[in-house]
């Protein structure tokens, strides 16, 4: 028996928060079940979240993501449990290390021990919101400080306000082998990008094993989040060709030479000459170049561009590689009516 799908969107960067209030409660009539908010280096995610959790009343309202260097583990804690309250039980709290860009450029932080941090971060705010004194020491962080450093009247404290549930879903971004393992062993969720069905057995297949043979007992089964573009019809592949600036972006922009996990990722995919040339292009500031090289395989890979029966199979492909939330961005003239077809098509 197939599993159900939800469907979910994204809010991207720079988005207005009143439009994007008024488009995300149309797409709530419609059946959305999960409104994702990105966070960059522009509005912080949480204040967004809060005020759709105030303008909506059933969608599921998720953080994608929080770094985990600029707030510390408690404070995100208590961001998921003031959330959670404003939204009446709606809050997903979504984890990750973000890039070096962002972590060293944007917040002045060292780019170090990611993996190890994110864990630490979840074991951390899992503890928090059940309401225990939070006394941690790990690698990365030590709560609280210990003896011997500041005024030495630190002791072990639990949140203030009692949290609406003892535990809010915590998903962990990933793309690297390990990454993705921890985030199989420790997370509610995993939030994977630029995610192709038929790519992610070779990608990630290993480090999913390994790290599910490692999932507690009390964690339900791993929620998988992804997807792409949609758009329906006989004449919309130019459609795909709006994603070709990201895909250059990510691929050739985010990181240098040996430092990008997305180019790494388009390489596992089978695109290794393709990843190199758009990387080489976008770092000479060929950026027009770059876009033309993203191969259209991979962009009809990891959208759902076509016509009605190419979408559903596209579906049953994201369906069957394990995906558990399709995350889409509906185009064209009513992206309700399309959340409306795509709620029975994922049923």
């Amino acid at each position: 028996m197939k599993r159900t799908m939800k469907i979910s969107t994204m809010l991207t960067y720079g988005t207005d928060p009143r439009e994007a209030a008024d488009h995300i409660t149309r797409l709530e009539a419609a059946g959305l079940d999960t409104v994702w908010v990105a966070e960059g280096y522009g509005y912080d995610s949480p204040t967004l979240m809060g005020y759709l959790a105030a303008r909506t009343s059933s969608v599921e309202i998720g953080a994608a993501i929080l770094n985990v260097y600029s707030r510390t583990p408690t404070m995100l804690a208590s961001t998921a449990a003031g959330l959670d309250s404003v939204s009446g039980g709606r809050a997903i709290i979504g984890l990750g290390a973000s890039n070096p860009k962002i972590i060293e450029g944007w917040h002045g932080m060292p780019f170090v021990q990611s993996t190890g941090r994110t864990k630490e971060t979840v074991e951390i705010i899992r503890a928090a919101l059940r309401r225990e004194a939070v006394d941690y020491s790990g690698r990365s962080f030590e709560i609280p400080l210990p003896a011997g450093q500041g005024t030495g009247l630190s002791e072990p404290l639990k949140i203030m306000t009692k949290p609406l549930r003892p535990s809010v879903p915590l998903y962990v971004a990933a793309l690297g082998p390990k990454s993705v393992e921890g985030a199989a062993e420790y997370a509610d969720g995993w939030l994977p990008f630029l995610y192709s069905p038929e790519g992610a057995a070779g990608a990630w297949s290993d480090a999913l094993a390994a790290g599910t043979a490692k999932r507690s007992e009390n964690l339900a089964p791993l929620e998988v989040v992804a997807g792409g573009i949609v758009a329906i019809g006989e004449d919309v592949k130019r459609v795909l060709d709006l994603a070709r600036p990201m895909l250059a972006l990510y691929i050739g922009g985010m990181g240098a030479r040996g430092k990008n996990f997305f180019n790494d990722l388009v390489r596992r995919y089978g695109y290794e000459a393709e990843a190199k040339e758009i990387q080489d292009l976008y770092l000479d500031g060929k950026k027009k170049e770059a876009e033309a090289k993203v191969p259209l395989q991979l962009l009809e890979q990891i959208n759902l561009v076509g016509p009605a029966s190419y979408v559903r199979e596209r579906i049953e492909a994201f369906r069957e590689s394990g995906v558990t939330d399709l995350q889409v961005t509906p185009t064209g003239d009513d992206p309700a009516g399309l959340v409306r077809q795509l709620k029975e098509w994922v049923a």
